[in-house]
């Protein structure tokens, strides 16, 4: 086997956050992982880099600015006023606020971006980035204890090289963050391998398939409990061989989540750690660029095991590694066998049981067999850099910026958010291409979109403003903890949840024909106790009129005061004195 570069990425710091005492996500497995690849004297025969972490502006270009912002801010402190006591951003039990929570996800995503980078440019054929993986995440809300998705992020860098890529997801729960982000792309085919049924998070149907462009090319494996080695390898082998020929990607990302290992505190899966990286050393056989990332995984030790295990896959010398674990700071976690091992247990495999693995086979093999050869795209040339670092302008330097530059950029922003605010609210004019990977695929049921039963633009927030009229006020969503449906409330005091910036619903607030006439606005993000009035011609002030209020109050990103001018304008000095309460004290608007 030809030898291939690898590059492996690693922060000293990221085992050192934690999530909180008795959560099952431990990031401290990233450190033992690291360990014990030293252990086996790994680290010199790949190239050791420290990931640059993600910047917020970096993390933009897949999620919200609201929501980045929202995430550099929270503290366990102050996490029950930003997500408005736990109806934003973090629902649920699954994601809290943990010390750190930023600086964690920025090395997660840093380390996908790094080695996307690394592989575009050449200089790795392989890249490994255990602490990301983290495929839940969606592009305004944390889910299934995911902040960042850090694998959009690197595949989004891989997109600016590479015509096609192709995402193999191997974690016991299905990867919607992902697939939802390359829904309506054929760019991006996205291939899940999970448990499907009552179980997080409830999505990933073999109907599932993707939207507009991109149909057929989202591809979903829902498999049952108990899939050993034998059957894993009986659905992957085929599935993918065919992929890659019709597909034909240029690169490809392998999420190696290890909670479909046997054992594992949240799997129901019964594969061995051979099994589980026969995945990786099939992929490697390829000789296509690779990115290896985490992902699940709540058993410590067999984690550690599994991923040191495909590292030395990736290096090819898995058969030359002793199974016998040598010493590392944590040898008496693995006993008392000490062994570099996952093995089976009696748990019975209801896939071969029932006879649905062939059925899910040709299901499957049959929707590759529509696709006619691979898409074609229109490539240029990718500058390094952009021309304002060309120039000799960086764009992480605030010491380049003045007040009238963040004045200037602020309010253009605004009042172009202002003027496109109106969307039509007529269903039926939408295009299939007019997905948005934050609309939700998850409807609370196991079958996500039934035919017949329910549209997918349905669980958008925008559907169900057109919807909501007729009583929808609520989607379910699922707890990776407990695996029971919670209610999230889409309205909050006349204003959607996912979509704080849409005017309200309220009859008195459209037209004649239906249509909402209050304007869109940038960032407004209120506590459910303030109400707000039309901007639009309120008491006499126009846009360009309260913009030019605010001017004398504004000073880089810091607290603003909109209370006062809402109502009426009651309260405002167009000299920028502002005598009215502040309602909003700690509002931050970016």
């Amino acid at each position: 086997m030809s030898k291939r570069k690898v590059a492996y990425y690693y922060d000293s710091d990221v085992g050192a956050y934690t999530y909180g005492l008795g959560h099952p996500m431990k990031p401290h497995r990233i450190r033992v992982t690291h360990d014990l690849v030293t252990a086996y004297g790994m680290l010199d025969k790949m190239h050791i880099l420290k990931p640059k972490r993600a910047s917020p502006e970096v993390m933009s270009s897949f999620h919200t600015d609201e929501y980045v912002h929202f995430l550099t801010n929270v503290t366990p402190e102050t996490a029950d006023k930003l997500t408005y006591s736990g109806t934003r951003f973090l629902v649920g039990e699954d994601n809290p606020a943990f010390d750190g929570l930023f600086e964690f996800c920025s090395i997660s995503a840093g380390g996908s971006i790094g080695a996307a980078q690394r592989i575009t440019s050449g200089a790795a054929d392989i890249a490994i980035n255990w602490a990301g993986g983290l495929h839940h995440a969606k592009k305004r809300e944390a889910s299934g204890f995911c902040y960042i998705n850090d694998i959009v992020l690197g595949v989004l860098e891989l997109l600016r090289t590479y015509p096609r890529v192709l995402y193999i997801d191997i974690d016991c729960h299905h990867g919607d963050g992902v697939e939802e982000a390359f829904y309506t792309t054929d760019r991006v085919m996205t291939c899940s391998f999970h448990k499907f049924g009552e179980y997080f998070p409830g999505t990933g149907s073999h109907e599932d398939r993707g939207r507009g462009k991109g149909k057929g090319y989202a591809v979903n494996v829902p498999l049952k409990d108990g899939i050993t080695d034998e059957s894993f390898k009986s659905v992957f082998r085929p599935i993918v061989t065919r992929i890659l020929e019709v597909f034909r990607p240029s690169a490809v990302v392998l999420q190696c989540g290890a909670d479909s290992l046997a054992g594992d505190k949240l799997g129901c899966f019964n594969i061995t750690m051979h099994g589980h990286a026969s995945c990786a050393q099939f992929l490697r056989k390829q000789n296509i660029p690779l990115i290896m990332v985490g992902g699940g995984g709540y058993t410590v030790k067999n984690v550690a095991r599994t991923w040191a295990y495909e590292t030395a896959c990736a290096l090819g010398i898995e058969d030359d590694i002793d199974p016998m674990l040598p010493w590392n700071p944590y040898f008496e976690w693995f006993g008392p066998r000490y062994r570099l091992e996952v093995p089976q247990n009696n748990m019975e495999d209801l896939n071969v049981k029932d006879g649905s693995i062939d059925i899910v086979r040709e299901k499957v093999l049959e929707q590759l067999q529509s696709l006619h050869g691979p898409p074609s795209v229109q490539m240029q040339d990718v500058p390094r850099e952009s021309l304002g670092q060309h120039l000799g302008f960086s764009k992480d330097d605030e010491s380049a910026k003045d007040e009238l530059d963040k004045e200037l950029a602020q309010h253009v922003q605004y009042v172009y958010d202002l003027q496109t605010g109106d969307t039509t609210t007529d269903e039926s004019s939408e295009s299939d291409h007019s997905w948005d990977s934050d609309d939700s695929l998850s409807s609370g049921s196991n079958t996500r979109w039934r035919q017949g039963t329910r549209s997918p633009r349905l669980s958008s927030p925008s559907a169900t403003r057109v919807n909501g009229r007729n009583g929808a006020s609520k989607r379910k969503r699922m707890s990776l903890l407990t695996g029971q449906y919670f209610d999230i409330p889409l309205q909050e005091n006349g204003y959607e949840h996912y979509d704080p910036c849409a005017p309200p619903d309220g009859d008195g607030d459209r037209d004649a024909a239906g249509n909402s006439s209050v304007k869109r606005r940038f960032f407004m993000s209120l506590p459910p106790e303030s109400g707000w009035d039309s901007l639009a011609g309120g008491g006499g002030y126009g846009v360009d009129d309260i913009v030019s209020m605010r001017r004398g109050i504004i000073n880089g990103y810091g607290h603003y005061d909109f209370g006062s001018f809402v109502n009426g304008g009651a309260g405002v000095d167009v000299e920028g004195d502002d005598d009215a309460d502040d309602d909003d004290e700690g509002m931050v608007v970016d």
